[in-house]
């Protein structure tokens, strides 16, 4: 079936690929069932926050006591570097180029912000940081005090990682690059990125963790409606980059509690025959085209943590294609999530040597398109998570698949598992050290 990888006969998907996008202006909201693409809050919040302003109680005096404390995350990630480093070689791995220090990042001199008379200061204001890469590729990111400039009272601002739900669906200006194909995600000045500001918090617990992202949303108004209302706000959703009226969804998700990723369609191995849509990206366009139809996707919507591939199986695993990619995805701050359907995907490799917060799908939950088989699927990915501690399982928002998902996330929290935001796994790739 052209386009869409499915058998809606049978329900199941050719190859394990993820359903398909619609080409753009295909009508689907006549259907229920058309494919998408693909209660438990986190226990805590209260002890991360109050950890984390006696943390900052070392550094400064909190004069004035203003902030929100809503959307701590229990550890910060480490800030990208200057320069993303050069994959060589003819192998993906390219070990060579990941043995190297980073220089020390000196924090800039500049006027601090006043606010009602006071000078703000942000999390990380004043900090020494430095970063070492290992010899396995590891970023490890050393934070110490800096000396204060100022005396009297400072107003810390801890709302920089995360955000409120009453301002979430509003982008941060600091994290936009207004382009000729709309507002596109940066990294700030002081290093925070989008992935750590739109994160979804979580309780900080190390128990055993699953992420569940729902992907497609977008394609179909009665669908996606119904995924954004039905499902559990700790579950991540996907909003295809083909999709209409992603501002408004997107806006609405976001003030439901969910994190979200942007799905951009990569080239399959069976293309033009399974076609993703248009402004695909393709091994045989040059970089420049590929970066523009990545940018024209990024710039449909805000607020987003990453990008989730459709399809790919040919485009992931080519290196010339994915090199350019990787490393605008890497430097404007974003995770990529693998959806696990491309057996030779390069992307791992290439998020170790950016330094990239990467996930990757340990079970496609709804390859056969029945309740009770997706809630056995969701079964396998608690075996997974139990023993590894954590697990990512990715769907498509069928109806079957949404109703499964709400009725396994409830079950799921009452067994001890906490469903978290995908960046709550993915941002694992980062080691970061606290310094004394």
């Amino acid at each position: 079936m052209r386009g869409t990888g499915l058998c809606r006969k049978t329900g199941v998907r050719p190859g394990g690929s993820a359903v398909g996008f619609a080409k753009r202006g295909q009508d689907l909201t006549s259907d229920l069932n058309t494919p998408l693409g693909q209660n438990r809050r986190p226990n805590g919040k209260g002890r991360a926050a109050r950890g984390f302003l006696r943390g900052l109680g070392v550094v400064a005096v909190v004069g004035v006591v203003g902030l929100s404390a809503y959307g701590l995350r229990p550890q910060e990630t480490a800030l990208k570097t200057a320069a993303s480093p050069e994959i060589t070689g003819t192998t993906p791995e390219a070990k060579s180029v990941l043995k190297a220090e980073v220089a020390p990042a000196t924090p800039a001199e500049a006027a601090p912000e006043l606010v009602n008379g006071m000078p703000k200061s942000g999390p990380r204001s004043g900090a020494n940081v430095v970063r070492t890469l290992t010899d396995d590729g590891v970023l490890v990111t050393k934070y110490t005090p800096g000396q204060r400039t100022q005396n009297g009272a400072v107003l810390l601002d801890a709302t920089s990682v995360g955000q409120d739900p009453r301002t979430a669906a509003i982008p941060a200006e600091d994290l936009i690059e207004k382009t000729a194909f709309g507002p596109l995600p940066i990294t700030s000045t002081d290093g925070l990125r989008p992935v750590d500001r739109y994160a979804r918090p979580w309780s900080g617990a190390h128990g055993t963790r699953i992420a569940i992202v729902v992907g497609g949303l977008g394609l179909s108004q009665t669908g996606t409606q119904n995924a954004i209302r039905q499902l559990p706000e700790e579950i991540t959703l996907a909003f295809a980059s083909s999709g209409n009226s992603l501002t408004r969804w997107m806006q609405e998700a976001r003030r439901s509690g969910h994190e979200i990723l942007l799905q951009v369609p990569f080239e399959p191995f069976d293309y033009p025959d399974n076609d993703p849509g248009g402004d695909t990206l393709l091994t045989s366009l040059s970089a420049e085209k590929n970066l523009a139809n990545l940018h024209k996707a990024m710039g449909k919507i805000t607020n987003y943590t990453g990008v989730m591939n459709y399809l790919g199986g040919r485009f992931l695993s080519d290196q010339k294609a994915m090199d350019p990619v990787m490393k605008d995805i890497a430097a404007r701050g974003l995770l990529f999530l693998d959806d696990g359907t491309a057996a030779r995907s390069l992307s791992g490799h290439y998020a170790k040597a950016l330094n990239m917060p990467f996930g990757f799908a340990d079970v496609q939950l709804d390859q056969e398109v029945d309740e009770q088989s997706i809630l056995t699927k969701l079964d396998e990915l608690e075996r997974i998570a139990r023993r590894n501690g954590s697990a990512i399982g990715v769907a498509s928002a069928f109806d079957e698949s949404v109703a499964a998902i709400a009725q396994w996330s409830e079950q799921a929290t009452m067994r001890g598992i906490e469903i978290v935001g995908v960046s709550a796994l993915a941002t694992e790739n980062t080691v970061t050290t606290a310094g004394n």
